[in-house]
């Protein structure tokens, strides 16, 4: 009999709501598994949605008091998608409780909480996974087998940006990601993460940046109490607050390879709708992938290819776990197919009793660079990164 892997979710926004809908999914795309997900309970503070979990995703119970989940011994893995500023106090709490935890990204509401937590789960000896489900899409894993099989070269330039719509609309409601007290950094933290996540996953480390940031829309109207997600709005005349982070963050960056490079996020641009994307150059060919075209690479190899110029590869089912979801080539998936593999790679690995990638390492990683970018804001000059990583003869100080 495949083995139960027992889950809590705390957080049961649209986030918490997209893992719960994967973690059921996984059976049914995956049958090879041998192991069985098992939504053992929820957390949130909204009673409504704990009532919704239980009754339309199958939760077996539900809470709006999260330390329950902590003291369950049917409990093995702890599912964080709650607000950046509670992501510290949960995954400490839950790697003290001995469980696995897959936190969303950033994990933390900022740097240094992302170091702590990272410490924290290392000490306990718990499998950690963080939310960076760009990374699963085929294409961008096919993208990552031709760099590492040199089919590209050299590389030699990377351009990264994560652009989307959410924050363009000047009526969307002051939710907590508008508030450096709860969410921390604004795209810093929630979208860049993503940008840097995929340049570090492609290219490796990142050593020098220099950054800049602004804040476009400075007031926001204010949400009613039980509203105020980024995607609600307001009407004109409501009253407003200030926004208190950043709408836009640029960096030029350079990686430890010697790799030259430009990220870019922007929560408040017209056009681009959810933009993450790159454009990657090596001695030998290129390559270009947008979200927004998740099912479409742009493909250089001239060594390969009859003719000199980009080709569009269509994903299909000669690509990792698309053909688990549909077979043939060129028939699509879509965001949260990619968090059904994210789901199912993270549960193998706890299942495996093995390290899962991206880990709660990888936030670091990413977080070392973001607090680079703002140590440039403050100077106005080229910085070094420098790794934020507590080491591990520091962890029993």
């Amino acid at each position: 009999m495949a083995r139960p892997i027992r889950i809590g979710v705390i957080g049961f926004g649209w986030m918490g709501q997209a893992h719960s809908r994967s973690y059921r999914s996984i059976p049914t795309y995956f049958p090879q598994i041998d192991f069985t997900p098992r939504l053992v309970a929820v957390a949130d503070t909204m009673p409504q949605r704990v009532e919704l979990a239980i009754n339309n995703f199958g939760f077996e119970s539900g809470t709006t008091e999260w330390p329950a989940l902590m003291e369950r011994d049917d409990i093995d893995v702890i599912d964080i998608t709650a607000p950046n500023a509670l992501h510290q106090e949960l995954a400490e709490a839950a790697a003290a409780a001995g469980k696995h935890i897959f936190c969303e990204k950033p994990v933390g509401i900022d740097p240094a909480a992302t170091a702590a937590i990272d410490a924290a789960a290392r000490r306990a000896g718990v499998i950690t996974g963080c939310g960076y489900n760009y990374r699963w899409a085929p294409l961008v894993q096919y993208t990552r087998s031709l760099i590492e099989q040199g089919r590209l070269g050299e590389l030699t330039h990377y351009r990264g940006r994560f652009f989307s719509m959410y924050g363009r609309d000047r009526l969307g409601l002051l939710s907590w990601r508008y508030l450096q007290e709860e969410a921390g950094f604004g795209v810093l933290s929630d979208i860049m993460s993503h940008a840097i996540d995929m340049a570090q996953h492609l290219c490796g480390p990142i050593a020098r940046v220099v950054s800049v940031r602004d804040t476009f829309v400075k007031e926001r109207p204010l949400p009613s109490p039980g509203a105020g997600t980024h995607y609600e709005r307001g009407k004109p005349g409501d009253a407003t607050g200030a926004v208190t982070n950043e709408d836009y963050v640029g960096a030029l960056v350079e990686f430890a390879n010697g790799v030259r490079g430009t990220l870019e996020a922007d929560r408040s641009i017209f056009g681009p709708q959810s933009s993450i994307a790159y454009e990657l150059n090596g001695s030998r060919g290129a390559a270009s992938w947008d979200h927004e075209k998740l099912n479409q690479l742009q493909l250089y190899l001239p060594e390969e290819q009859p003719v000199d110029g980009f080709i569009e590869v269509l994903a299909g089912d000669s690509f990792p776990h698309q053909g688990n979801i549909v077979p043939g080539g060129g028939n699509s998936i879509g965001f949260e197919d990619m968090k059904v593999i994210e789901a199912m790679e993270f549960l193998k690995a706890v299942a495996a009793d093995q390290p899962f990638a991206p880990d709660f390492g990888a936030a670091v990683a990413n977080a070392s660079v973001a607090a680079t970018m703002v140590r440039s804001w403050e100077s106005e000059r080229w910085e070094d990164v420098v790794s934020l990583r507590i080491e591990d003869d520091a962890l029993d100080a």
